[in-house]
């Protein structure tokens, strides 16, 4: 073993242990990061609404595929999941951070790196000789001892930084299973006012050749008849709005899917009773269009708030401003940085490996502030305000998502009991054209007395369908609302 090889080792050993001393001891250094405290909620205790008296699982913990029990609207969210460009934007912004936060949290470590370096120039002095350097080793470059944390609270505040993201995709992902189930039923009852403006113009038309024979033999005056054109020519103005609509809604199914969707994942065609037989056509639209979504449990704000996305988002992005402080504070302090390096040097390249000698160096800094203009302590009211601004944003996080819990609650309720009143209300329309029908076969009452009940009893039916679809998303809007959508299977 060389001479040269035996002095290197005992000065790499002395390197690594003040390495490792100055490391241990910066990482062992006080924090100025002010003690986080979550704000206090300020939403009500309760809510206005009184909430279901159903057992179970939270929104939250119950999977989107047991709420959502139908097949069909279960492919739907699986294709948008792994097509849906807004989420895999969410995803990727969560990649891009957990880098940021790895490039932050590396600077709490030393870089080593290794260097060769050779110069060769000649001397200052007669015959000018020239002369050969020549040096290879270690080097450690500017670190910063984090004695006051500095390092460390931006550390912190990316770190709650990447969390934030994560939470913002999964609000994103809670959002995007909503919105499919909202354009799948759309996209249903569109169909269902379709096919009702499609057999209403079909029974409407057959009515009308009726008309127009009774008013050629002189039977009909001229007013029934053009009422009898004036109800056709609405039902062909209801159908082209329930094609213009279907049209539309497929069109933002797609778009929340990434892709066409497929006829199989549709929802099924409406199947309406035949032509002309009134009572059979109510009794087709009145049931239940749809299955219907089961109530959901609905605990105390202060439980059911923090487990939304967006409020967990809010709540990082607080701790990552109170982190900032932190950083800005330690800037005020001296900070300390050490450059070394190790390793041997020679008169030529080729020396390096036969006789090089062992060579160190190390060159710490501190560098104290004393006249900044004020610079730093601006700095630190700047992060004191951002973190008030973050408070501020939080505490509205709360109240938002507050009342849309409180919104879902309301429209649930009344959507269900308007949905009530509407059937009640084609029935009765329903009644009434059947005995408007008999009554003018009879010759007891008037032309324009049936086309009025006809009339009624398609704008209650449209309505009816209307109300069934307001009730179904009333549902979906409480579930997204109560932070449900993002669990896939059952915990």
């Amino acid at each position: 073993m060389t001479d040269h090889m035996l002095n290197r080792r005992p000065l790499v050993r002395v390197a690594g242990v003040s390495v490792a001393a100055l490391l241990t001891f910066s990482l062992g250094a006080c924090s100025l990061i002010p003690t986080y405290q979550r704000p206090d909620a300020p939403v009500p205790a309760q809510w206005a609404a009184s909430s279901p008296t159903a057992q179970g699982a939270s929104a939250s913990e119950l999977p989107w595929a047991s709420y959502f029990a139908d097949p069909r609207l279960q492919g739907l969210i699986r294709k948008a999941l792994d097509n849906n460009r807004d989420l895999r934007v969410a995803v990727l912004n969560i990649e891009q951070m957990r880098a940021l936060y790895q490039v932050q949290r590396a600077d709490q470590f030393p870089t080593v790196n290794a260097a060769v370096s050779a110069t060769r120039q000649p001397a200052t002095t007669p015959p000018y000789a020239l002369s050969t350097t020549a040096t290879a080793g270690l080097s450690i470059t500017a670190f910063e001892l984090d004695f006051f944390g500095r390092l460390r609270a931006l550390s912190a505040s990316a770190s709650a930084q990447l969390l934030a993201t994560e939470e913002a995709r999964r609000a994103v992902h809670i959002s995007l299973v909503a919105s499919v189930a909202n354009s799948y039923y759309a996209v249903w009852a569109d169909r269902l006012q379709l096919a009702l403006a499609e057999q209403t113009l079909q029974t409407r038309q057959g009515s009308l050749k009726l008309l127009q024979l009774k008013f050629d033999n002189g039977v009909l005056n001229e007013l029934d008849l053009r009422s009898g054109q004036s109800l056709v020519e609405a039902a062909r103005i209801s159908r082209a709005q329930s094609q213009r609509q279907l049209a539309q809604d497929l069109n933002g199914l797609n778009l929340l899917l990434g892709e066409v969707a497929s006829a199989d994942l549709l929802p099924p065609e409406p199947q309406l009773a035949t032509i002309g037989e009134a009572d059979s056509v109510v009794a087709d639209v009145l049931p239940a269009l749809w299955p219907s979504l089961s109530d959901l449990p609905v605990g105390l704000p202060s439980e059911v708030l923090l487990q939304r996305p967006d409020i967990a988002q809010a709540e990082q992005q607080l701790i990552a401003a109170n982190a900032n402080i932190g950083a800005a504070r330690a800037a005020m302090f001296p900070r300390i940085s050490l450059t070394a390096s190790a390793g041997v040097v020679s008169d030529s390249l080729s020396g390096l490996v036969n006789d090089g000698r062992s060579a160190w160096s190390l060159a710490p800094q501190l560098v104290l502030p004393i006249f900044d203009a004020g610079r730093n302590q601006a700095l630190v009211d700047s992060s004191k305000v951002k973190r008030d601004i973050a408070i501020a944003q939080y505490e509205k996080a709360l109240q938002s998502a507050f009342r849309e819990v409180a919104d879902a609650l309301v429209s649930r309720s009344s959507y269900s009991d308007q949905a009530q009143a509407q059937q009640a209300q084609t029935e009765a329309e329903a009644v009434r054209l059947k005995l408007a029908t008999l009554r003018y076969n009879s010759g007891v009452a008037s032309q324009l007395d049936l086309l009025d009940a006809q009339r009624s009893l398609f704008a209650s039916q449209q309505a009816f369908i209307g109300a069934q679809l307001a009730r179904q998303q009333a549902n979906i809007a409480l579930y997204k609302a109560l932070g449900g959508g993002w669990a896939t299977a059952a915990r």
